[in-house]
């Protein structure tokens, strides 16, 4: 029979283990937000010059049309790039299945809007945050971005980014209220934790490739016309 003592020293061990990871998640995610909040600019139109705008891949439904949060942030980018602040956007997202294709549905948007081909960059495999500033910087060689999606993002995102090595700022997205807020503020808890360790151990995406720099030709990096 466990004796009393024993039940408590147990418990208390694991009330030890739960405050000491309480502390790490808190400590992870104080630093993250508060070393990157500086870098982040809400009014797009005071965001410094970069060789290219990162939009980061988002929900789109099945008809081809572009989520609210989404749209959101290609309108951002096309600000940028309207106003000469990027000379390129790369675009980032999901297209690992045929049945499902963020990185399309967004060339298609871009190029209604008046991109010019030559200047639209496309990551097929930017699965998540990670491995969309990873292949940024390694597959497309990108040596400063101006990094494109949410506030909410925007910490996790840059904290990755300088920590591969590129020179990023990131400009908010916000344009609207979202009907997930509540849910993407507390999935990033756990998110930016992820991230951390992703850095701390130097992963690789699943996917690498030869390179297409963002100085070169665009439709290397297009799949179809």
């Amino acid at each position: 029979m466990i004796s009393k003592k024993s039940i408590f020293k147990i418990i208390g061990t694991f009330v030890a283990f739960g405050l000491s990871g309480f502390l790490l998640l808190y400590v992870i995610n104080w630093r993250i937000v508060s070393d990157n909040q500086p870098l982040i600019y809400e009014d797009w139109q005071a965001a410094p010059h970069a060789q290219a705008a990162l939009l980061l891949g988002a929900r789109v439904y099945a008809d081809g049309r572009l989520s609210d949060i989404l749209k959101d942030r290609a309108n951002t980018a096309l600000d940028l790039y309207n106003n000469g602040q990027v000379e390129r956007i790369l675009v980032s997202g999901d297209h690992g299945q045929t049945t499902y294709d963020e990185v399309n549905a967004l060339r298609d948007y871009l190029l209604e809007a008046g991109v010019a081909p030559e200047d639209l960059f496309l990551d097929h495999a930017g699965f998540d945050t990670y491995d969309s500033v990873y292949r940024a910087r390694h597959i497309f060689q990108a040596g400063s971005l101006l990094i494109v999606t949410q506030n909410f993002h925007l910490p996790r995102a840059l904290f990755i980014a300088r920590s591969v090595g590129v020179e990023a700022y990131g400009v908010s997205a916000d344009r609207h209220q979202y009907v997930m807020a509540r849910y993407n503020d507390l999935r990033e808890i756990l998110a930016r934790v992820k991230a951390f360790g992703e850095v701390l151990i130097n992963a690789k995406p699943k996917y690498l490739g030869e390179a297409i720099p963002l100085s070169g030709d665009s439709k290397k990096s297009w799949d179809r016309e």
